[in-house]
C-alpha cells in the first residue's frame, strides 16, 4: 500500500439522507431578528487547518463548501434540491442520471460552469486521484460522465445506485474550474481553488487563517439558501484555533463571531449567552475498529469481552457532560437513514459476562499486575487514537476512563496517541501495529457500510477497512442494499449488515460525531448544510 493511498483512506475516515440538526438560543440558522446590515466581516474560529482548501477530508469540505458549488443540495428533510443543476432525471433502469444545468453560471475565472466542466470534475475524482472520498463514495458504481450539450451532463453508472444523489450533496463534490486547474500549479490549486461559490479565497496565512471575500457575481445559490443573491457580508476570516478554551473565549472578547466544536463543559454557558447549533453527523460514528486479523482480537470471544467489559455509555455521558450522545452501533450513526436502533443495544456493560468470555477463550491466569495471561503472554491491547484531531481532550479522558474499566477485567490497554501525520502517513496501517483504533467517517447514507466494510483483497485492497474484516455475507448484503430501489427494503438490508458487524464485534460503538457551534447573537442566518454539517456563511448578516 503506498503512502498516498494510506493517506487517502485515512483522510476520508477522519472524516457521511442527513444528520440530526438542532438550533437553540435565538435559533441560529433560521431567518429573522433585528435590523439587517450589509457588509462586515465574519470571524470564524475553527479547529484544524487542512492541507488544501479542497479534498477528501471533512475539514477540507467545511471550507471548500464556501468556495465550490455542488450539483445538488440536501434539504433538512433529506430531500435532494437544485443547486448548479436545476433538474435531473434517472433512466428507468437507474443507471443514467441526466442533469440540466443553470445557464450562464461562470466560475470566478470567467469560464463557464457547463456540462463539459462538470464531466471533467467527475473524471478527475474517479480517475486522477483528485479526491479520495469522492471516489470511494461512488465506487464501484460510477462508470462515466459526458456532456450532451452545454447545459446537459449525463452520469452513467455500472449498476443502479440509489444513494448516488444523496452522496453527491457532500462538499467533496464541489465543482472546480477545469481551465484554472489545468493551467495553474498544484500549490495554486490547493490554496486557491476556483469555483462558482459565494466566496473566493483571497489569502491563506498558513498556521493562522484563510481569508474569504465575497463573490459579487454569485448567481448559483442552492435551493436551500436563505436568500437569493451574493453574500451579504464582505468577508469571512476562517481562523484556526486548536485550543478549545481559547476558541470559546474568543466569543466573549469579540475576537470571533462563530466558533466550532464548543467544549462540552461550556455548552450550557453557550446556550445562555449565544445562539447554538448542534448537529449529529450521519455515517460511521466514532467507534472502534477492532483488528480481527492478528493479535488478541482475532478471537471473537475476546472482542466480545472487550465490548462487554467497559461502561462505554456512562463514560461518554460523563466525559461529554451529556452533550454528545453515546452510540452503541459501531457501523452507522443514529443520524443516518437506515440506522438500526436495536443493533445499538448490544453489549451493555456486563463485566461478569466479559470475564466468562475471557475464561472461555483461555485467558484464565493473571500476572502480578492483574493482567490476564494465556500461555504466559499478557492480554495487552494497543489502542491507537488520533490525539487532537479526532479526539479532543474530553474524548481522550473518556478513553482513560475506559482503560481503567478494562483493567478490572484483565485487559492491559495501552493508549497510544498518534498525530495526524502518523496516522495519515501510514505508521499504523499494518495490522501488527495496533489492536483497536477509533475513528469516524461522514456520509449521508448507509452506503457508508460499503466504504468501510468492503472486503479487502490483494487485487482490490480496501484501506478503509481498518478492522480487516472480510465477510462475504456482509459484502453481499451491503451490495444488495446499495442497489435496492425501495427505501424500506434497502434499510432492512442495511440493518442486517449492521447486525453482522455487531454480532461479530468487528467494531465497537462509542459516541456520535458531532458538530457544535456557538454564534454571536447579532449574527443571523448562519446555518449548516444537511449532508455533513458544513457551516454556510453566504446567507449570514449582522444586525444593529
Amino acid at each position: 500500500m503506498t503512502r498516498l493511498r494510506r493517506r487517502a483512506a485515512l483522510a476520508g475516515a477522519a472524516l457521511l439522507a442527513g444528520g440530526a440538526l438542532a438550533a437553540c438560543g435565538d435559533n441560529a440558522g433560521t431567518a429573522g431578528g433585528g435590523t439587517p446590515t450589509t457588509g462586515g466581516t465574519i470571524i470564524y474560529g475553527h479547529v484544524q487547518e487542512p492541507p488544501c482548501i479542497f479534498g477528501g477530508w471533512i475539514q477540507q469540505a467545511y471550507i471548500s463548501r464556501q468556495v465550490l458549488d455542488g450539483l445538488v443540495a440536501m434539504a433538512d428533510d433529506g430531500g435532494i434540491k437544485p443547486w448548479l443543476a436545476t433538474e435531473w432525471k434517472a433512466s428507468p433502469d437507474g443507471t443514467k442520471y441526466t442533469f440540466t444545468l443553470k445557464d450562464g453560471v461562470k466560475f470566478t475565472d470567467g469560464t463557464p460552469v457547463d456540462a463539459a466542466a462538470v464531466a471533467w470534475n467527475f473524471d478527475y475524482w474517479e480517475n486522477h486521484g483528485g479526491n479520495s472520498t469522492a471516489k470511494v463514495s461512488i465506487d464501484p458504481y460510477y462508470k462515466a460522465a459526458k456532456a450532451l450539450d452545454a447545459t446537459h451532463v449525463e452520469i452513467s453508472l455500472n449498476k443502479p445506485y440509489p444513494p448516488f444523489l444523496p452522496l453527491i450533496t457532500q462538499g467533496y463534490f464541489g465543482i472546480q474550474s477545469p481551465t484554472a486547474f489545468k493551467s495553474r500549479t498544484e500549490k495554486e490549486n490547493c490554496e486557491k481553488p476556483i469555483g462558482s461559490g459565494g466566496f473566493v479565497v483571497k489569502e491563506w496565512k498558513h498556521g493562522e487563517e484563510v481569508v474569504l471575500t465575497k463573490n459579487p457575481a454569485y448567481a448559483s445559490w442552492p435551493a436551500t439558501a436563505k436568500h437569493e443573491g451574493p453574500a451579504i457580508v464582505d468577508e469571512v476570516r476562517w481562523k484556526f484555533v486548536a485550543d478549545g478554551v481559547s476558541r470559546y473565549a474568543s466569543l466573549s472578547t469579540g475576537e470571533s463571531h462563530v466558533v466550532y466544536e464548543v467544549p462540552t463543559v461550556n455548552w450550557k454557558d453557550a446556550e445562555s449567552k449565544y445562539q447554538t447549533i448542534r448537529y449529529i453527523t450521519p455515517g460511521k460514528p466514532v467507534s472502534f475498529y477492532i483488528n480481527t486479523k492478528v493479535g488478541p482480537f482475532s478471537d471473537k470471544l475476546v472482542r466480545q469481552a472487550f465490548a462487554y467489559g467497559a461502561d462505554r455509555k456512562s463514560a461518554v455521558e460523563a466525559g461529554f457532560h451529556g452533550v454528545i450522545p453515546y452510540e452503541g452501533n459501531p457501523a452507522v450513526s443514529q443520524a443516518t437513514p437506515g440506522y438500526d436502533a436495536e443493533v445499538a443495544k448490544a453489549y451493555a456493560y456486563d463485566p461478569a459476562k466479559a470475564g466468562q468470555l475471557l475464561d472461555q477463550a483461555g485467558w484464565t491466569a493473571r500476572n502480578a499486575a492483574g493482567v490476564r495471561t494465556k500461555n504466559g503472554a499478557p492480554l495487552t491491547i494497543k489502542l491507537v487514537y488520533g490525539a487532537g484531531f479526532i479526539f479532543t481532550q474530553e474524548g481522550s479522558t473518556v478513553l482513560q476512563v475506559l482503560q481503567e474499566q478494562w483493567k478490572q477485567i484483565g485487559f492491559e490497554v495501552k493508549l497510544i496517541p498518534a498525530t495526524q501525520a502518523e496516522l495519515w502517513g501510514g505508521k499504523y496501517s499494518d495490522p501488527s501495529t495496533f489492536d483497536a483504533t477509533p475513528s469516524y467517517w461522514t456520509s449521508p447514507s448507509s452506503a457508508i457500510l460499503w466504504i468501510v466494510w468492503r472486503p479487502s483483497t490483494p487485487d482490490n485492497p480496501n484501506f478503509s477497512n481498518r478492522s480487516f474484516f472480510n465477510n462475504e455475507t456482509l459484502s453481499q448484503t451491503i451490495q444488495q442494499a446499495n442497489t435496492e430501489a425501495e427505501a424500506a427494503k434497502a434499510n432492512a438490508l442495511y440493518g442486517q449488515a449492521q447486525k453482522i458487524i455487531q454480532d461479530d464485534a468487528a467494531g465497537i460503538g462509542l459516541y456520535t460525531q458531532n458538530s457544535t457551534y456557538a454564534v454571536a447573537r447579532n449574527l443571523k442566518d448562519v446555518w449548516l448544510e444537511k449532508s455533513q454539517g458544513e457551516p454556510v456563511f453566504s446567507d449570514a448578516y449582522f444586525t444593529k
